[in-house]
């Protein structure tokens, strides 16, 4: 009886010391973070206001536009600006040489990259490690680096002023970013897969294409996007290599609206930018949802 008083009220008076804790821990996390939301804001807001700030200029007529007291809201909105950038330049004929290109490119390099990316990490042979280390040193190097060797081999080949020759430079650009990319995602599937698979009697290729590769198609989509963006922005290799106007890429038309002698189109310039730059944002608000399920996925140190 002496014994077990001293052992209850010992208990009930130990039992707040242990639960205090957690239940501080638990009203610490429900607290607003008040801080990272000011900062998150503040950066997100110098992120949109250039963007925000294209389309308004878009919107405005060549008064407002070139008026110095800047003006937050289009006082008298309009849109000759972009009917101005579709009819007086050769918007939908830089438009179809920039989709040909590109998706071209696109396909070619993920092509690639799939198959380049699943040697790297599904097979073991001499110099995979060399392989790899080069693929990074071309992606550290600038692009302008490269320019002048890669325009005189495109021209003693023969590959200047043509869709192929831009789409090979392209290829050139995009790919080793797409091959670390893709390596990062067959990295994260279990060997015990495709061990399972052989046993069943699936070939190498049999495995590859129905074990492997429908296992990395959010790493294809997370891959695609960002080797479109690359693509599609890209002047100075368009500009390089394509003397004929007539195979101008979009970037090459944007440049157009600033001449020396009529010098810059501003509303022109930023309706043409916008229209520039839209279907990008179409592209990735479709597969937005792919997007960040593929990033996550293939987030692993490989």
């Amino acid at each position: 009886m002496t014994t077990t008083a001293p052992t209850t009220a010992t208990a009930s008076i130990d039992r707040p010391t242990v639960v205090a804790p957690a239940r501080r821990t638990r009203r610490r996390r429900r607290r607003p973070r008040v801080g990272t939301n000011i900062v998150a804001i503040v950066f997100s807001i110098v992120w949109i206001f250039p963007v925000y700030w294209m389309v308004n200029t878009a919107f405005k007529p060549r008064a407002e536009v070139m008026n110095p007291t800047p003006h937050f809201v289009p006082y008298q909105p309009t849109v000759q600006n972009f009917v101005v950038a579709i009819t007086q330049s050769d918007f939908l004929r830089d438009l179809l040489n920039s989709l040909i290109v590109v998706i071209g490119a696109l396909i070619i390099s993920l092509a690639l990259a799939l198959f380049a990316s699943a040697a790297l990490s599904r097979f073991r042979f001499r110099g995979r490690r060399v392989i790899m280390i080069v693929i990074l040193a071309v992606q550290m190097l600038p692009a302008t680096a490269l320019l002048i060797p890669q325009f005189l081999i495109f021209n003693d080949l023969g590959l200047l002023d043509s869709y192929f020759g831009l789409i090979l430079a392209y290829v050139a650009s995009v790919l080793p970013f797409s091959i670390w990319t893709l390596r990062g995602f067959f990295v994260t599937i279990p060997v015990e897969v495709e061990e399972a698979a052989m046993m069943d009697g699936a070939s190498t290729w049999r495995t590859l294409r129905s074990v492997l590769f429908p296992l990395v198609v959010p790493g294809v989509i997370s891959t695609s996007v960002f080797a479109f963006i690359s693509a599609w922005n890209e002047y100075i290799l368009a500009y390089t290599f394509m003397k004929d106007q007539t195979m101008y890429t979009l970037p090459i038309w944007l440049v157009s609206f600033s001449t020396p002698t009529t010098g810059t189109d501003y509303g022109g310039q930023m309706a043409a930018s916008v229209l520039f730059a839209l279907p990008v944002v179409i592209f990735f608000l479709v597969i937005q949802r792919h997007l960040v399920t593929g990033m996550s996925a293939g987030a692993v140190k490989g």
